[in-house]
């Protein structure tokens, strides 16, 4: 969990970024991230200290009881942003990985974000088609591009929506890029995503 005083020392995300993948230090509208298909990415904190910490035992230790709090932090940070949209939809799990971890925490950011902030969630929007490898364990950007690319299937409607994928965690963008292309081929009008933490990636 996060007491007020790890919740008012977390670092959080601030200008200068990148306009589209939102990795910090770029003074450029956007930083060689490469092509992505999601309109942009935001998020309050960077994945350092206590928010690491807490992300970490909320994803990999069971603890589902951080979801709440971690959840309402996003939610009151995304009432104050100007990031567009009106349904939440989360960063799907593949349902081998589901059955393993037995949760998906990004489903349970998104239905805090829901209740905090009263947009629409749809938990069933995307589906993972592909048991592809952790992103975490891949070291190149292009690496993890391929390792996601065609992984995800629209099955919900999301004709006309602007939708807001949510995640814990943000990287490359690569996985909210390929989940973007797949609701933008359904018909989302537009596709922004949101993640507690981003994380510096520095790697080629």
């Amino acid at each position: 969990m996060l007491c007020q005083g790890c919740e008012a020392s977390a670092p959080t995300l601030e200008l200068p970024y990148c306009g589209r993948c939102a990795h910090p230090g770029s003074h450029r509208a956007t930083c060689g991230c490469g092509p992505l298909a999601v309109d942009g990415i935001r998020a309050p904190y960077l994945l350092e200290g206590p928010v690491r910490k807490a992300v970490h035992d909320l994803k990999y230790r069971n603890l589902r009881a951080a979801a709440p709090r971690l959840g309402g932090l996003l939610a009151a940070w995304m009432e104050k942003t100007s990031v567009p949209g009106e349904l939440l939809v989360p960063i799907p799990l593949h349902r081998r990985q589901l059955r393993s971890r037995g949760y998906n925490q990004s489903a349970m950011l998104a239905r805090e974000v829901s209740k905090g902030t009263g947009l629409a969630l749809a938990r069933d929007a995307l589906a993972r088609v592909r048991d592809s490898a952790p992103q975490v364990s891949l070291p190149s950007r292009l690496e993890r591009a391929r390792n996601v690319e065609g992984g995800f299937r629209c099955v919900g409607d999301v004709r006309g929506a602007r939708v807001v994928l949510v995640d814990d965690v943000v990287t490359t963008g690569s996985t909210m890029s390929a989940c973007a292309e797949a609701l933008k081929s359904a018909g989302a009008r537009s596709v922004w995503g949101i993640a507690l933490a981003r994380q510096p990636y520095r790697a080629a």
